[in-house]
């Protein structure tokens, strides 16, 4: 096949046909502008370009390869790169023009969680941001995940002795330095260049556990070198360990090769997503996709198509969409059994938001559940996960033990850690705070993210009264306010259905 000049290629820049760039290959994506997660403003903005760059920082490049074949125009002549034109800048409001250090503080400025969120705004393209901080609807869920927290009082103890504190706790076997890990989060390279890589090196040189995405911008074998790397420039091991977090695709051939992958590896554990059949409404992408059709005279192009989800839906993407052929809606508590025959490692299902869900996880032999709502991204008005373990320490306690239960969504202080351990939890999981951290900082905002929380956990074990996480117990906390407004039907009907 001969080679295509750059010229032939900045011509094809319209609707009518749109063709980009790739790794020095060209595709024509006039097809698939209609089903593009992203939208189709997306690629009209690279429409007659070099789209690589861009493309690398929400998908690994091996995505390409799901286009299907009559998209694969040829390779680009590599003398005429300098034909290409230019890719559209629908960006607004972008702060990468201002100068970074009047943007950014010193990253020791950062003494809380929130600090991280000031900075990664003052230094993100406005896509990025929405991308990292979008909810659900009105954004109620999210709300709660937050506000929650602050509902939940400490009941210290006081003259006793706490001069050393322990902060250790062992997540699914393995030994951690403290009782919370860095959640599964997609598509990090929209907020930093180097994404994934970036994040397994702050984990690894402070030890805390890391959940990584199956919509990761790196492949999970890259991620896994980048972690294997950065263990052998330690003098001594890290305790870190990398698990895995699986969105189940409609085709079983391929859930099953994904497995199998991850598990050759190494990943130490595979943490189902199960609150995902179809993608929730995210507004603020919706927003931001109908200004990107404005800018490039498509406005009247529906964007709640693209976001629909369901048999063709896409695995997910920036702002949380999807690539081809993910997110199964007709997974079923049956599917855990074929699962288990591919996976000899410890299960969690991740998402899970009721005390009837909690029980068949334990009854289908899952290690672990993480309650979660998806950081407020999924279903409108979710319960926040403490609401979860509430209802779960009411209606079926006698899980609490049996399996590891974690729990994520809204956490902004390392203190509230504890209150979690003190209902039952076996660990938090902590997303934005760490993407924010990433994304204004690199791996110097991991580690510092990871200080800020530790300091705030071991400072609230002291004024708790305790030394070890052993010695948590649900009296240390009041929870009142929260379980005054737990759902409470009949208890003779709900204990029927348990």
């Amino acid at each position: 096949m001969s080679l295509i000049d750059g010229a032939e290629v900045t011509k094809h820049n319209s609707r009518k046909s749109c063709w980009i760039v790739l790794d020095s290959k060209v595709y024509d994506m006039t097809d698939f502008l209609g089903n593009h997660p992203g939208g189709a403003a997306v690629l009209m903005k690279q429409a007659g370009s070099d789209a690589t760059t861009e493309f690398k920082k929400y998908h690994p490049l091996e995505y390409v390869n799901q286009l299907p074949p009559e998209a694969h125009l040829g390779a680009i002549d590599p003398n005429t790169f300098g034909n290409l034109r230019a890719p559209k800048d629908a960006e607004t409001n972008d702060p990468a023009s201002a100068n970074e250090e009047e943007r950014v503080p010193h990253v020791t400025m950062c003494v809380s969680c929130p600090d991280f969120e000031k900075a990664a705004k003052a230094v993100l393209p406005r896509k990025s941001y929405i991308y990292a901080s979008t909810s659900a609807n009105t954004g109620l869920s999210l709300k709660s995940n937050v506000d929650d927290w602050g509902r939940i009082n400490f009941r210290p103890r006081v003259m006793r002795n706490v001069g050393n504190v322990d902060t250790r706790r062992a997540i699914l076997g393995h030994s951690s330095p403290y009782p919370f890990y860095i959640s599964p989060m997609g598509t990090m390279g929209a907020l930093h260049a180097e994404a994934e890589p970036e994040m397994v090196r702050g984990a690894v040189r402070k030890g805390s556990h890391m959940v990584v995405s199956t919509a990761s911008s790196r492949t999970p074998e890259q991620i896994m070198q980048s972690f294997e790397e950065e263990q052998k420039k330690l003098q001594d091991a890290s305790s870190t360990q990398l698990f895995f977090q699986f969105y189940m695709p409609v085709d079983r051939n391929k859930a099953i090769k994904l497995i199998h992958m991850v598990k050759m590896l190494g990943y130490k554990g595979l943490w189902i997503t199960v609150d995902t059949p179809v993608l929730g409404k995210r507004t603020a992408d919706r927003y931001l996709q109908a200004e990107e059709l404005l800018a490039v005279g498509m406005q009247e192009d529906s964007t709640a198509e693209w976001e629909a989800g369901g048999e063709n839906a896409y695995a997910p993407a920036m702002g949380g969409r999807v690539v081809s052929g993910q997110l199964s809606p007709h997974t079923t508590w049956e599917d855990l059994k074929w699962i288990r025959k591919e996976w000899d490692g410890p299960i969690v299902l991740k998402g899970i938001q009721c005390a009837e869900d909690a029980k068949l996880a334990y009854q289908y032999g899952c290690e672990g559940i993480l309650l979660s709502n998806h950081g407020g991204r999924q279903i409108h008005t979710a319960p926040s996960s403490l609401m979860t373990l509430l209802e779960i320490r009411t209606y079926c306690p006698e899980v609490l033990g049996k399996l590891e239960i974690f729990l994520d969504g809204g956490l902004r202080d390392g203190s509230d850690v504890l209150k979690a351990l003190c209902l039952g939890a076996t660990a938090v999981g902590v997303g934005r705070p760490y993407l924010y951290a990433l994304a204004a900082y690199g791996t110097q905002g991991v580690e510092r993210c990871t200080d800020v929380l530790a300091e705030e956990l071991a400072t609230g074990m002291h004024l708790l009264g305790i030394t070890s996480l052993d010695q948590v117990r649900p009296n240390m906390v009041n929870a009142t306010r929260l379980l005054n407004e737990m759902w409470r039907p009949e208890s003779v009907a709900m204990k029927s259905r348990l």
